[in-house]
């Protein structure tokens, strides 16, 4: 494969899906710098999910947090379990940029 084509394919690896929660949906709606939120692998890096946003989006990124949610204890049916933790990276843009999801 050559190496415009790995690029391609890394980009799309990169984000898993958008995380859409009240809060994302929030911090996406502000004033100052629009924040988008997306699960990512726990492999992926900064620069990395900033070049797939770029790539996908059309969209040049402000700047990039990445952050690892851990995992929590529940029960399930009375036994003890584990929800698995996920990797997630906070997508800042330039006041009236925009990423559509659908």
């Amino acid at each position: 494969m050559s190496k415009i084509g790995r690029q391609l394919n890394s980009a799309d690896l990169v984000l898993i899906r958008p995380h859409v929660t009240e809060r994302a949906t929030a911090l996406s709606q502000s004033n100052t710098h629009p924040v988008y939120t997306f699960r990512v692998p726990p492999s992926a890096t900064k620069p990395e999910v900033a070049r797939a946003v770029k790539k996908i989006f059309k969209v040049a990124p402000v700047g990039v947090n990445v952050l690892n949610v851990p995992g929590k204890k529940i029960l399930v049916r009375g036994r003890p379990g584990v929800k698995t933790g996920f990797k997630k990276a906070l997508v800042f843009l330039r006041p009236g940029d925009k990423i559509d999801f659908v």
